[in-house]
């Protein structure tokens, strides 16, 4: 856990051990997934930031709670969440397909709130702006499983019981992809880095820059070999990235780890 208050307690994972002084990144999953999926970026990014990963209802240690079905309420409860931890700022957001547009939302919240973002990390999505993605309003559970597997996430799906345990989130999170519409309002007070897969089938590299324009501050965008999952393979070149555009150095033994690995 990340801190001492229940809210936090109930929404954060810390990835690893406390660093003192160090800057936070706080990461987002996609649709199903849940905050041990970055483990392998938090291994990568220590000992220079300290990561935590969002938990949202309905998966791993919170599988008994129900999910919750509208993105606007996994947006609130994350910033919430940040906003009743200890510390303050400085800290990053990186939302991952479905958590990219969550850290978003969540990004605006704090913004209103005053405590405004070190940075905004958006992956494998396009930006709201330009209407809801291709594959949005799936439903049905077999129509569920064949996205996931056809986007390159779903091996251990073939397992009934890891099916059993996986589907409630999935349903969940795809009838929160339902329930947004992107409404406009003041541009972000923090920088965005957006990035993609040069494969990903729902959002290309020329469209990633879209992100840019929903911040006041300048961004930029970055490319990654490989599809909508690109991060479980290219965890190093991620890793320094992030560091890169965090303002942090990029030579320490972690990264080198991970690439060894």
């Amino acid at each position: 856990m990340t801190s001492h208050g229940p809210l936090a307690q109930a929404w954060l994972r810390r990835l690893g051990p406390p660093v003192e002084g160090a800057l936070r990144l706080v990461c987002f999953p996609h649709a199903g997934g849940g905050a041990s999926s970055f483990h392998p970026l938090a291994r990568a990014l220590g000992p220079q930031v300290e990561v935590l990963a969002v938990q949202y209802p309905g998966r791993q240690d919170r599988r008994h709670e129900p999910p919750l079905p509208r993105l606007s309420e996994l947006a609130e409860g994350a910033a919430d969440a940040l906003l009743a931890s200890p510390g303050g700022t400085p800290y990053a957001l990186f939302g991952h397909s479905l958590g990219a547009l969550v850290a978003y939302e969540s990004a605006r919240r704090l913004d209103r709130a005053g405590a405004t973002a070190h940075r905004l990390f958006v992956s494998a999505r396009c930006a709201p702006t330009t209407g809801p993605g291709p594959t949005d309003q799936l439903a049905g559970d077999a129509a569920l499983l064949a996205e996931v597997r056809r986007l390159g996430g779903g091996d251990a799906l073939d397992d009934p019981e890891v099916q059993t345990l996986a589907l409630p989130a999935l349903r969940a999170d795809y009838q929160a992809l339902r329930s947004y519409t992107w409404r406009d309002g003041p541009g972000l007070r923090c920088p965005v880095t957006a990035m993609t897969g040069t494969q990903d089938p729902l959002c290309a590299p020329g469209q990633v820059t879209d992100w840019l324009r929903l911040s006041v501050v300048p961004g930029r965008s970055r490319v990654f070999p490989g599809g909508h999952f690109y991060l479980q393979d290219r965890v190093s070149e991620v890793a320094r990235a992030v560091l890169t555009d965090l303002g942090l150095s990029t030579s320490h033994a972690a990264l080198a780890h991970a690439t060894a690995t």
